[in-house]
């Protein structure tokens, strides 16, 4: 599947229309565009639903819980890393090759051990007066060989220089015994005394320049006396501003106080980061903490927003965090029209059906295209779930076709198939107090008035009684959590029809009162022939607010 990923994603407490319609709709626009439609739930799976993605073998969307942009989002650039023991000549040529400003030095594992900029070159360069700086820099003579374009006429390319100075034997010999001391580096022309001089003293390697051909004996009196010969093609004022271009480059880089990011690191945070740091370039580090690539600031004005498309709600209150920052290219729902707002037209299917599921059906029957057993086992489920097997007055004639027919397609019989999957949904005892209330649970806002409605429902009255107590003194707490005045939650009885309300916060109680008729001393709110948050509690409550 190629291009970039569009999300196909649910509301943030997810049910299981939620979750199927999401997992279908992406396939649906698979089918259709041939894109990379993936669907994703921005919250925790409920047992619900968890049983129906066993039942039909299918696998449990990813979680996404922020859409804001990430550097996942931006286009990284894949400047490849480099050994430390590579020579600052050669660092240089690849920056210029590449266009680069900084290069990152990597070990052999993937770890990033360094940076190193144009300006550590040049400071190398315009900062170094030391004769001793190639000892120093523990440089390997294979780089002087490298750099210099020479040949290793006597000696080991391995070996690395540790101790000796480096210069340039411009006088005669006998002012050379002078200062050419033990483990010197001593760069000469031809002369057969000055390199005979050079060995006897004691050096560790002598350059000769310009191509000059080194005698049999000099060669033999060099390995007698452990004296390297490295022969160069380059003159010596050449030669000698080459040399300090073979130290490795790890005596120069950065290496303490790094500033990386990771791939999965959001871009406001590295944003105000990158503003405080005058470096051109910063290091991404992939999720396992190996070097990836290299971003700059300009690399954020090209950064993608996350493209999403939206099931099964169209409110923001309800949708993953960081929705501002992403772009909305479609909503398929059947609730009311929320506070979404978009900076682009968009795709927009809203019908008043007792399900999402029914949405997507239509549309592959619109389509002509064909629902494979596993989807049309989900869009069944999310159907039986949201219609209370067909008990909800948001159910409709529609809403029950549609069921049926996917049904003969899953091979399964509806009404008996929503018991199980409801049983297994409502075996709440090992679940917590929290678990339980975010299991189904959507915020809403009215003139200014929040308030958030929490659902469960379930076959046996035991299991709403037990929740019940639990309940009650978790709303208090949860009422804290989400700094809102009122909360509702509702204990559905789906055989009976009827719907306990609970019911938290200030003013709580008495707008439930208000809005369902009931006298100011009822103790308990037993809503009878009440079972849908949408069509049944959420209007009464917002008509109750608005009066």
């Amino acid at each position: 599947m190629a291009g970039e990923e569009i999300h196909v994603i649910g509301h943030i407490n997810p049910d299981t229309d939620s979750v199927c319609s999401a997992i279908a709709y992406a396939a649906f626009k698979r089918q259709m565009t041939g894109k990379n439609y993936t669907a994703k739930r921005a919250g925790q799976i409920n047992s619900e639903t968890r049983f129906v993605l066993q039942k039909f073998g299918v696998p449990e969307p990813e979680y996404l819980s922020d859409v804001r942009t990430q550097v996942f989002d931006i286009d990284v650039v894949q400047v490849p890393g480099v050994g430390s023991d590579i020579s600052l000549k050669r660092a240089w040529e690849i920056m210029k090759e590449g266009g680069l400003a900084t290069l990152p030095v990597v070990c052999r594992n993937g770890q990033l051990e360094g940076l190193i900029t144009i300006e550590d070159i040049a400071k190398s360069y315009m900062d170094v007066y030391d004769s001793c700086i190639i000892a120093k820099a523990e440089t390997p003579f294979r780089n002087l060989i490298e750099t210099l374009e020479g040949e290793m006429i006597a000696g080991d390319p391995d070996e690395i220089i540790q101790s000796g100075k480096c210069l340039i034997a411009a006088a005669n010999p006998d002012l050379m015994e002078n200062y050419i001391e033990k483990d010197d580096i001593v760069i000469l022309g031809n002369r057969y005394e000055s390199q005979l001089c050079a060995i006897e003293m004691g050096a560790k390697c002598i350059i000769v320049c310009d191509g000059s051909l080194v005698s049999f004996t000099i060669k033999k009196l060099a390995e007698s006396k452990g004296c390297f010969i490295i022969k160069t093609p380059y003159d010596t004022y050449t030669a000698t501003r080459l040399v300090n271009q073979s130290m490795p480059i790890r005596y120069f880089m950065k290496q303490k106080a790094l500033i990386t990011f990771q791939r999965n690191d959001y871009v406001d945070d590295i944003r105000e980061t990158m503003a405080k740091k005058r470096y051109r370039d910063f290091p991404i580090m992939d999720l396992n903490g190996s070097y990836y690539g290299m971003i700059s600031r300009r690399s954020l004005l090209g950064a993608r927003k996350k493209r999403l498309v939206l099931v099964d709600h169209n409110e923001v209150t309800q949708a993953v965090d960081g929705l501002d920052e992403a772009e909305v290219l479609e909503v398929i729902d059947h609730h009311r029209i929320g506070s979404l707002e978009t900076m682009n037209p968009v795709y927009f299917r809203n019908q008043p059906l007792g399900c999402t599921a029914t949405i997507i059906y239509q549309m592959y029957r619109e389509q002509e295209l064909e629902i494979s057993r596993e989807i049309a086992g989900l869009l069944c489920s999310a159907i039986l779930s949201d219609t209370l097997i067909f008990r909800s007055p948001t159910c409709t004639e529609t809403d029950k076709k549609a069921a049926y027919a996917l049904a003969q397609i899953a091979g399964i019989e509806p009404e008996s198939y929503a018991a199980e999957m409801f049983a297994a949904g409502s075996n709440l005892s090992a679940k917590t107090p929290e678990e339980i209330f975010y299991q189904d649970f959507k915020k809403f806002v009215v003139n200014d008035v929040s308030f958030g409605v929490g659902q469960i429902n379930s076959m046996t009255q035991k299991d709403l009684e037990d929740v019940r107590e639990r309940m009650i003194p978790y709303m208090e707490k949860a009422l804290t959590a989400h700094s809102i005045p009122m909360l509702f939650f509702m204990l559905t009885d789906i055989l009976q029809g009827t719907t306990e309300l609970l019911c938290a916060g200030n003013g709580a109680k008495e707008l439930a009162l208000e809005a369902f008729h009931l006298k100011e001393d009822t103790d308990q709110i037993i809503l009878e022939n009440t079972v849908s948050r949408k069509k049944q509690l959420i209007p009464a409550l917002m008509q109750a607010i608005q009066q």
